[in-house]
Formats: C-alpha cells, sequence, structure tokens
C-alpha cells in the first residue's frame, strides 16, 4: 500500500533512515579518536580539523534529519491513508444487501477498521524502516563494544532480549483490550452524540433527560477507562522490572570500563565510546522493541480492516447473472418465508403474492405485519429464507442486484436528509441527472418542492444542512418566511456570513419524492408511506400526482392511511407475517375482516374530528355568552 501511494516517498523514507541510522555511530568514533589525539599529547592540526568537521558536518544533519524524516514519514502516511479509507469503503461496496450493517459485532469491526485501517499501513511502514534504523545503529554500536569487550557487549544484548519479549506480550493484550471496549466506546459515543443532535434536542429538553444520557455517557467511559488503566498497571510493572534489569547491567560496566581506565589498561576514548556504545545499544534496543511492539499491535488492529476487506459478500452474487429486462408479465412471491436471524422470529410465513405488470398493488396491515420486509426482498437486500421472488419469472438470486435496482424507484418512509445541497438531495436519486438542472427542478415542480427551493438563498445551489455551513449568499438574505418563519410555512434559515437551511418534516419528504421521480421510467415504483409527514392539503396533492405518474406502471404503495390506498388495483391484507386477505377495496370491505375494521376505525376517527370542528363555533359562542 505504501508503494502504491507513493514510491518516490518510500525510497526517499529508506534512504533517509539508514543516513539517520550511521549518524550516532559516525558521531561516537569521530569523538573518540578526537579524544585520543588530545589525550596522546601530540594531537595532528590536521587529522583534529578533520575530524572536528566531519563533527560538525554530522551536527548539522542531526539537527535537520529529522525534520525532514517526519514531513517524509507524515506525507508518506496521509497518501497510505487515503488509499486505505478509498479500499475500505470500496469493500463496504460489496456489500450489497443490509445484514452486515444490521449485526451490532461487524458494526464495532467497522468502527475498529475505520479507526486505526487509514493510520496502521503508514505507521507500520514507519515502524518497520524505524526497526531496521535502530537495527543499523544498534549494531553499529555493538561492533564498538565487542573491541572494548565483548562479554559486556553480550551483557547488553542479553538484557534487550526480555524486555522485547515482554513488551510483545504487552502489545497482545492491549489489542485485545481495545477490540473488548469497543462496544462500551461506541455506546459512549452514541451518548454523545445524542446530547448535541437536533432531532434528539426538542425531547431531551422537554423530558428533562440530558443528565441522564449523560451519566450513562460517563459510565460508558469509566468503564472503558478502567480497562486502560488495568492495562497501563500491567504494562508498568513489566516495564518497571525490564528497565531495572537493564540498569543493573550497565552500571556494571560502567564499573568495570572505569576501573580499566584508572588501571592504564583502557584509554579516555575507551571510556568515551563505551559511554556511546552502551547507550546507543541500549538506546537501540529500547527503539527496536518500541518500533516492533508498535508495528505488532497495529498489526494485530489492522486485522479488524483485514477482516472487512477480506469478508464475503453478504449476498450471493451470481459470476454470470441473468439479465434484469424491462419488466413484461411482473413480479411475484411464491411461498416466501423470511426471518432476519434464527434467534429473530418469522417476519414472513409463506407469504404468495403477485404485483402484475402495469398495475398498482398496496400492502396493508399493522405493525410489524412485514410490509417492509417485502419491500425489501423485493429490492433484493435479503433472501428469502424459503421460497422465491420472481421478475418476469426469474429467481431476484440469479440477477445482478445492481442492475435490478437500476429498474426500481423508490420513496422509503425512512427517507434520507442529506447534508448537501437541495440540487444534490434531488440529484442522487439519478447519478446520470445530477449536473442536469432541468431535470432536477422538473423533479422538484412534480413533487411540489420547486417553490420551497427556489426561494432559498441560493435557489437549488443552498446547503440543507444544521451540521455544515454553506458557501457565502451572493447578497443579504431578505425577510419573510424562507428567512425567519417556523418550519412549517418554510425553510429555516442561519444567519451570518455562510448560510445553512434546514427545510420542515414535510419539505423533506418532497425532497426525496423528488428524487423518486427524477428516476423516471423506472419498471417498479415503490411509495413506503410517500406522504405520512405532509398535512390533508398536501397530502392530496402528493397523491394525485402519484396516480398520474404511475398510472400504466407497475407499482407497490404501502400507507398506513388507507383511504390513499383504496384506489389501488389489489388490496393485499399482511397479519403476522401472512397474507391473510386480499382484493379491491370495496370488495375487502363487504368481507368485514381486517382491513374493513381498520378502515372503520380510520373513518371513525375522521367523522369525530369533523363533528368536533362543526360544534366549535356553536362552542365558541356558549363561551361568549
Amino acid at each position: 500500500m505504501a508503494w502504491r501511494a507513493g514510491r518516490g516517498l518510500t525510497i526517499a523514507f529508506a534512504v533517509l533512515s539508514a543516513l539517520m541510522a550511521v549518524l550516532p555511530v559516525t558521531i561516537a568514533w569521530c569523538t573518540k579518536l578526537v579524544l585520543d589525539e588530545i589525550a596522546g599529547g601530540r594531537p595532528g592540526a590536521g587529522v583534529t580539523a578533520a575530524l572536528g568537521a566531519a563533527l560538525a558536518g554530522c551536527g548539522v544533519l542531526t539537527a535537520l534529519g529529522p525534520q525532514i524524516v517526519q514531513y517524509v514519514r507524515d506525507e508518506s502516511g496521509r497518501r497510505i491513508g487515503l488509499v486505505a479509507q478509498d479500499s475500505l469503503f470500496r469493500a463496504t461496496e460489496r456489500f450489497v444487501g443490509l445484514a452486515r450493517f444490521e449485526d451490532p459485532a461487524f458494526l464495532d469491526r467497522i468502527r475498529m477498521a475505520q479507526q486505526y485501517g487509514g493510520a496502521t499501513p503508514g505507521m507500520v511502514v514507519s515502524a518497520a524502516l524505524g526497526a531496521a534504523r535502530t537495527v543499523m545503529t544498534g549494531a553499529g554500536f555493538l561492533v564498538s563494544l565487542v573491541t572494548i569487550s565483548p562479554w559486556m557487549a553480550a551483557l547488553v544484548v542479553g538484557a534487550a532480549v526480555p524486555s522485547l519479549a515482554a513488551e510483545l506480550w504487552l502489545s497482545r493484550r492491549r489489542a485485545a483490550m481495545l477490540w473488548g471496549i469497543g462496544p462500551v466506546e461506541r455506546r459512549e459515543f452514541f451518548f454523545g452524540e445524542l446530547l448535541v443532535n437536533v432531532q434528539a434536542a426538542k425531547e431531551l429538553r422537554l423530558f428533562g433527560i440530558g443528565a441522564h444520557l449523560r451519566r450513562l455517557m460517563a459510565a460508558q467511559r469509566r468503564a472503558a477507562n478502567a480497562e486502560r488503566s488495568r492495562t497501563d498497571r500491567r504494562e508498568l510493572g513489566v516495564q518497571a522490572l525490564t528497565g531495572t534489569t537493564a540498569a543493573l547491567a550497565t552500571g556494571g560496566g560502567l564499573l568495570w570500563v572505569l576501573l580499566s581506565a584508572a588501571n592504564g589498561t583502557g584509554g579516555v576514548g575507551d571510556v568515551a565510546l563505551f559511554l556511546a556504545a552502551v547507550a546507543g545499544v541500549q538506546a537501540a534496543a529500547s527503539g527496536l522493541v518500541v518500533e516492533l511492539v508498535t508495528a505488532h499491535q497495529q498489526v494485530l488492529l489492522f486485522g479488524h480492516y483485514l477482516a472487512v476487506l477480506d469478508a464475503e459478500p453478504d449476498l450471493p452474487v451470481p459470476a454470470r447473472p441473468r439479465r434484469a429486462g424491462p419488466l413484461r408479465r411482473g413480479i411475484e412471491l411464491k411461498d416466501v418465508w423470511f426471518r432476519y436471524s434464527p434467534g429473530h422470529p418469522w417476519a414472513l410465513r409463506g407469504v404468495s403474492l403477485t404485483i402484475p405488470y402495469g398495475g398498482a398493488v398496496a400492502l396493508a396491515g399493522r405493525n410489524g405485519a412485514g410490509k417492509s420486509t417485502v419491500v425489501k426482498l423485493l429490492c433484493r437486500m435479503y433472501d428469502p429464507e424459503r421460497g422465491s421472488v420472481l421478475w418476469d419469472g426469474i429467481d431476484l438470486r440469479e440477477m445482478d442486484p445492481a442492475e435490478l435496482r437500476a429498474r426500481i424507484g423508490a420513496v422509503f418512509q425512512d427517507y434520507m436528509e442529506y447534508d448537501m445541497t437541495a440540487a444534490e438531495n434531488i440529484g442522487l436519486g439519478d447519478l446520470a441527472a445530477l449536473d442536469d438542472r432541468g431535470r432536477v427542478e422538473a423533479a422538484a415542480r412534480r413533487a411540489g418542492v420547486h417553490g420551497v427551493v427556489s426561494g432559498l438563498p441560493r435557489g437549488y445551489d443552498t446547503m440543507l444542512s444544521r451540521i455544515f455551513a454553506g458557501p457565502a449568499a451572493d447578497g443579504p438574505v431578505e425577510d419573510g418566511p424562507a428567512a425567519d418563519g417556523p418550519a412549517e410555512d418554510g425553510p429555516v434559515v442561519d444567519g451570518g456570513g455562510d448560510v445553512g437551511v434546514h427545510l420542515s418534516g414535510g419539505q423533506w419528504q418532497r425532497l426525496a419524492l423528488a428524487r423518486a421521480y427524477l428516476r423516471g421510467e423506472r419498471d417498479l415504483l415503490i411509495l413506503d408511506e410517500p406522504s405520512s409527514g405532509l398535512d390533508a392539503e398536501a397530502e392530496h396533492e402528493i397523491h394525485q400526482g402519484l396516480r398520474e405518474h404511475r398510472r400504466g406502471r407497475t407499482s407497490l404503495l404501502i400507507s398506513h392511511r388507507l383511504g390513499a390506498v383504496r384506489d389501488a388495483d389489489h388490496i393485499v391484507v399482511l397479519d403476522g407475517g401472512r397474507v391473510v386477505e386480499q382484493g379491491t377495496h370495496t370488495g375487502l370491505l363487504a368481507c368485514g375482516g381486517i382491513y374493513a375494521h381498520m378502515f372503520a376505525l380510520q373513518a371513525e376517527g375522521y367523522r369525530q374530528r369533523e363533528d368536533r370542528n362543526a360544534d366549535a363555533p356553536r362552542d365558541r359562542l356558549s363561551g361568549a355568552r
């Protein structure tokens, strides 16, 4: 990955590392030779000057080298991080369904991959070159030490071996600890996000639960801190023991070389060289331990990154998929059984239904009846556990999911509010039209949101976000509903140099509808609660437009408001994951079953509301009297 990210930087990093490795040994030997020249009583001017110049040059390189190495290391790390990040999210695109993103354990692994995957390659390359540098430096000092005392060289090296083994053991424990506290840290992040989330702000303040969530967040942090502290204490104890052993070995060697110099068996230069060599060998051993432990721990954590990259697709894609051609006959669910995991109850139990070509089929039923699950199977976000979903007689499992989805347009109940411009929020429905302002505006007009978007400070180029600011507006924002009106009547604008806008819920839903309109003539149109956030007048307007849009087009409509599905060609009622009723609106009312009961309850609610509205003037007059 480092080579792919930047060959020149990798080579430069290696060359600089080698240069920095030989500098300390060169300085130590030059110092020894200078001291020996001076202590001999007959220093040669030429030799001394040459050694002094060499020391000065080494000093300049020592001063400049770390900054240059740091720059090369950081630049290489940035480029590697970009490659790693792109590879990670490219890998997540292989998960064509939703199962991976609804698995808490895999979400923890993705978080670890994001946290360590981008930084690890650069850190491992840096650690590898750092280890090579310390080995070269240590080897130079070790050879120097051998010239003075072979047994002392063996003693210093022997003292470093337990430290290396201990640190590798500690790094393995630390990596395991980081994986263990992953869910705890994710919960802490969740509570922290809630405390500053604009959607949660109203309930947090109304219910007075901010302090409670803050305590929950603090509890997660304390639990994570306790594990980190336990690991740190273990490391402190082990490192104190190995450090004491190394210090005793150094002290014994220093005493020996000083006694040798006092007895005349060694020179002043030998003492200086010994001190530099011992310090250099120990520093190299310590540096090698640090670099190896860093690389070891990062490689262990990098395993999460590799696990995501190497994860099998959540849904099988055939090597030679059958073409998802234009819909000609219809879509059929045949005896479909589905549950989200073996531990979950069945969401669908032997469901069989047909969506004929050009027909409008509606799904009705109580919450949890399985309506949204049917939508997920139609879009092949999951595969049935038993049974099949057929597109013109072809099992969806035999098709390329991307090609299948290119033939589907949809408005989901849990639609997205993208923190992007208004034009991008619509254009994401069809990337081919992202820069086609004419098509984007046409879709907005059909969804009834063109007037709102046009009135924004920068029109379709206005950033719709509470967390990102858009570019500065070309001029002052005029007072009026678009600038300071309530969210129900117009967008909310943050004033100031940069303009940020957030729409009301109904306006966001119209943008989501515009995304569906932008997809144009798709074979299947799925409308999952397309008007749940709209008032009665807006709902009527939207459904009128949708009736026109889906006329002659195969469509699936889901709505809790049964008045919105009554004109469907066929209505299928689900209950407990089974098809319990189906037919036309009139026929189902005549049957007196679940559909008729639900429709009667909703109609009664509307009648009571009308009665209250009719009585309101008389009540007000009575109150006035």
